[in-house]
């Protein structure tokens, strides 16, 4: 055993210190490793000292070698790549954050997307020449393109290709240089040496570096959403996900369904298969993560992916995975308000949602839900109905009491619940015009390579479980290739093979939920457009003609014009509350009015355009009721079940059903061609039974003009009312994503495979 450490390893040859001085060669490399001991008696030796100290040295690593086999084995107290040296931090639970830095993709940040630029959208005209501006974000970012243009020329010049050839007409050679620059080769541009770095990488690294939000966004037009190339969507570094349990990395895992992840833990939980140690570990963790992962399951949410995005989420979604944490709780006597959890969900999967509020109740709890679902309100135990219109004409209290004693009440609601009052099943279906649109291998997220035909001149239901397909067939795959067609839209469809039949249709309209503003500025009067007209009547008035006010005097979006200036025509201040959302309180120059004195001067029949901007659609409509243009606007508005609403109400405070019912009037108000699709996503959405007849009468309408409206939709008073149904599932998540059954409501009642055949079977009966 050694005590001075004179002996040293070099190129594998173990000598003396002093010799290696005495044969070292100044500019020769060598690899030396210190000699800690010579072990030859284990059992007399103090082999931990000698390790200490050679960990001491080897900073963490040390190497043991067998003389005689010749064989050597590494060892470090790190993670620690003995092929090349690499070493890795402690494995922490922030390393599998991507919320954390420590864990998140440092390519996306943890987002699992990153944004690219895309040839198609830079070079939205091959049929230009380099020359003539091809290059669109050079032209419109910089305002000119000279500088660019010169460079490009002398690129061309050197690599062989023509500045003043259409790019269509342009090998991909030259386009790979446009695109990619000439890999660090100079250009003599004007005998100044410059270095082409190409249209993509100039982009990105402006994207990156620019201060201005005005250039990030305009260069933002050319990129896409993209799934990362480093993590591959899944958000965390490689070190994380190199980390695995029964061949699973914790992405694995989130990417299962909340159904999935069930049946997987159970299975492990009765035989793990893991060491007695790691098992130990493990088992208070599956009782755990099973607890709630069956609160999710309970609530309908069997079907959504762990790992989802709460953005992609609907609000009857988000309200019941909030709902799925309180039942493990165990508390007693708290009050649970809910409004409209049903939202999103299938009839089959509403009973599990009224199972899991019942359970609440049972626990000692009261729970008030705000619904329109009458099975939901048919499990009540007591009701409150409010009415008997909507705005002005509700807020008083109908009827109240225990559910047999409120279906005794004449209200709408206990009519409609009793069947004396119904939404009626069509006498006939329409066949349609025999022209079809037909989507071809699609395979988007669940969906099982189906080939699906949509008629055309028909009102048509896309219905299923929740989770079954329905949105990535018809907003990912049918919306956004109808919108890129004939929109020129920048999302990208979701994969499929194709579609057959473009020619039939001449636009698409999707109908959303989103809001129509995000701002008090946006309101039913300016999205509609009715407000234009109104601004001109105002106009025409002697005293604005006398004082030469324009339009613009009436607008309060004109800076300079009419409006407030101290709330810039929001009629609001906003508050900005750092973290939180930011807060909208009355402007105090105009209370709220929006305009300044000047224009609140002028009266159009005893009222101000701010008055008018309070009135409702239905007084709006009796005011101006000799003005064509703006009474046919209104009686839209109202067709539509909004004639409560005031024509100033600011978008903010619109629900997500009144928007969508003030964009399909404003769609019904401009001229009908015959060839146009409507797409909605569960229109019916806060809607009553009353309501759903009105707009199921609006849509029908749509229909009869030769359009073709597709909904999706799980409101079987709506289904049963379409001509044609096409119903995916069988189930959710990995389990859906096929055609069930397609047909007429009868046919599809009669689907023995078909969930929704079984609640419509029921509904046609009556």
């Amino acid at each position: 055993e050694r005590t001075e450490y004179d002996m040293i390893r070099v190129n594998g040859m173990v000598m003396p210190l002093k010799q290696f001085a005495q044969v070292a060669h100044a500019g020769t490399r060598y690899t030396i490793e210190l000699v800690t001991a010579h072990i030859t008696d284990i059992k007399r030796q103090n082999i931990s000292s000698a390790v200490d100290m050679a960990l001491e040295f080897g900073n963490g690593t040390v190497m043991v070698v067998d003389m005689e086999a010749g064989e050597e084995k590494l060892f470090s107290t790190r993670a620690r790549c003995v092929t090349c040296g690499r070493t890795f931090d402690p494995i922490e639970p922030r390393s599998f954050s991507f919320n954390s830095p420590y864990g998140a993709c440092s390519r996306c940040t943890g987002l699992g997307i990153t944004l690219e630029v895309d040839q198609d959208l830079v070079i939205p005209n091959p049929r230009l020449t380099l020359a003539e501006g091809a290059i669109q974000p050079w032209t419109r970012i910089t305002g000119s393109n000279d500088k660019y243009h010169k460079i490009l020329e002398a690129v061309a010049r050197d690599c062989g290709f023509s500045v003043h050839v259409p790019v269509q007409d342009l090998g991909k050679q030259a386009m790979d240089i446009v695109l990619y620059g000439t890999d660090g080769k100079e250009h003599d541009v004007e005998g100044k040496p410059v270095i082409f770095e190409g249209v993509v990488p100039n982009l990105t690294q402006r994207h990156a570096e620019t201060d201005s939000d005005y250039v990030r966004k305009e260069i933002e037009q050319y990129m896409r959403e993209q799934m990362c190339p480093i993590c591959e969507g899944k958000r965390l570094k490689q070190e994380a996900l190199s980390v695995k349990v029964w061949d699973y990395s914790i992405s694995d895992m989130v990417q299962m369904a909340v159904d999935e992840a069930v049946v997987f833990f159970e299975v492990k939980e009765k035989k793990s298969d893991l060491a007695k140690n790691d098992d130990a570990i493990a088992r208070p963790i599956f009782k755990e993560m099973l607890v709630r992962l069956r609160d999710l399951s309970q609530v309908g949410l069997g079907y959504v992916e762990l790992d989802r995005s709460v953005s992609t989420l609907s609000g009857g979604e988000a309200q019941r995975v909030r709902l799925s944490t309180q039942l493990s709780t165990g508390l007693t006597g708290v009050i649970y308000i809910l409004d409209e959890p049903s939202i999103g969900l299938h009839p089959a999967d509403n009973y599990k949602l009224i199972d899991t509020l019942k359970e609440l109740r049972d626990l000692g709890n009261t729970v008030i839900v705000v619904e329109h679902d009458g099975t939901m309100m048919m499990a009540a135990d007591y009701l409150v109905d409010v009415g008997p219109g909507a705005g002005k004409h509700g807020g008083e209290i109908l009827a109240q009491g225990p559910l047999p004693q409120f279906l005794k009440s004449k209200t709408s609601t206990a009519l409609y619940l009793t069947g004396k009052e119904e939404i009626p099943v069509p006498k006939k279906y329409r066949k349609g015009n025999g022209k079809k649109l037909v989507v071809q291998g699609a395979t988007g997220y669940n969906l099982k390579n189906v080939e699906v035909e949509f008629p055309l001149g028909t009102l048509l239901c896309v219905t299923g479980v929740s989770g079954s397909g329905k949105s990535t067939l018809v907003i990912d795959i049918l919306s956004k290739v109808l919108a890129k067609h004939f929109h020129r839209a920048k999302a990208e469809p979701a994969e499929h093979k194709g579609i057959k039949g473009l020619s039939f249709l001449d636009k698409v309209i999707a109908i959303d939920q989103s809001p129509i503003g995000r701002t008090p500025r946006s309101n039913p009067a300016t999205y509609s457009g009715v407000f234009t007209t109104i601004r001109d009547v105002f106009t025409a008035v002697p005293e604005s003609k006398a004082r030469g006010y324009d339009a613009g005097k009436f607008s309060f979006n004109v800076k300079g014009g009419g409006r407030c200036e101290a709330c810039a025509g929001e009629g609001y201040v906003r508050i900005p509350m750092q973290f939180l959302s930011d807060v909208f309180v009355e402007c105090e120059a105009c209370e709220g009015k929006r305009y300044n004195k000047e224009a609140l001067e002028i009266h159009y029949r005893g009222k101000t355009i701010a008055d008018v901007l309070e009135m409702t659609v239905e007084e709006a409509r009796q005011f101006f009721h000799d003005t064509s243009a703006i009474v046919e606007k209104l009686r839209l508005l109202e067709e539509v079940g909004l004639g409560y609403v005031q024509l100033g109400q600011p978008a903010t405070t619109l629900s997500g059903g009144e928007a969508q019912r003030v964009k399909l009037a404003t769609e019904l108000s401009r001229r009908a061609t015959g060839k146009t699709m409507y797409i909605l996503d569960e229109p019916t959405t806060g809607l009553h039974f009353d309501d759903i007849k009105r707009l199921l009468h609006v849509l029908n309408a749509l229909v009869d003009k030769g359009n073709t409206v597709i909904i999706i939709e799980h409101n079987v008073d709506v289904v049963k009312g379409a001509d044609w149904i096409i119903d995916l599932g069988p189930e959710g998540g990995k389990r859906g994503g096929e055609i069930v059954a397609e047909g007429t409501p009868p046919e599809i009642a009669k689907s023995k495979r078909s969930l929704t055949g079984k609640f419509l079977k029921e509904v046609l009966k009556k």
